[in-house]
């Protein structure tokens, strides 16, 4: 099949994109470790030693972020339905977030861990029907804030991705109820026309 023009127009974008150029040759696996680096260099989320969760997190970007701001005493646990490369101090799940024994597999593996922060730069499969993407969206989205509700320290931290659209208010309003600041950040490399914001959630309340 022949490329559309829409995709062809978003390959060249793509590739020229300055996100792009900078991860191949510093060596991050995409663009969207600069969204985690931007967004940790303003709220100071990640430090040495703490233990890490990061939901959707192929192909590992925000990973390897995550392993150089928390050094070797600490550690990050990953899950994706798509596999990640090896990189050291991360200890990979390959599942769908969405099947419970997947998320049991997790738990056993934190064995217990206070968890510092939960990451999530999880999207749904697009289907190109926006009301339903825009629906699996928020799913993911109340999954991870499930997960960090049971596993997060009192005090911990929540950073995940939403596309704004129906359902981003009252899932915004459910996170704020858990946490004791919420905050909304668009780092610089979101591109300007997605509807993607990441709501942060600073010092988990105990329920």
């Amino acid at each position: 099949m022949k490329r559309t023009k829409t995709s062809k127009a978003w390959m060249q974008e793509h590739v020229n994109d300055a996100y792009v150029q900078r991860a191949k040759s510093e060596g991050y696996r995409s663009r969207a470790a600069y969204k985690l680096m931007e967004i940790d260099e303003r709220d100071h989320l990640l430090k040495p030693g703490m233990v890490v969760v990061d939901l959707g997190a192929a192909p590992g970007s925000w990973c390897q972020v995550a392993t150089r701001r928390v050094g070797a005493a600490g550690k990050v646990f990953a899950l994706d339905l798509l596999p990640v490369e090896p990189m050291a101090g991360v200890d990979f799940i390959q599942g769908d977030f969405q099947d419970d024994a997947v998320l049991e597999e997790l738990e056993a593996r934190l064995a217990g861990q206070p968890v510092d922060i939960v990451l999530s730069d999880m999207a749904p499969n697009m289907s190109g029907i926006d009301t339903a993407d825009q629906a699996r969206s928020i799913y993911l989205g109340e999954l991870a804030l499930d997960f960090s509700t049971r596993h997060l320290k009192i005090g911990g931290s929540f950073l995940i991705k939403v596309f704004q659209g129906a359902g981003f208010m009252e899932f915004r309003n459910e996170v704020a109820r858990h946490f004791s600041t919420l905050q909304v950040r668009k780092p610089k490399a979101s591109r300007d026309r997605s509807p993607e914001v990441y709501l942060l959630g600073l010092r988990r309340k105990a329920e």
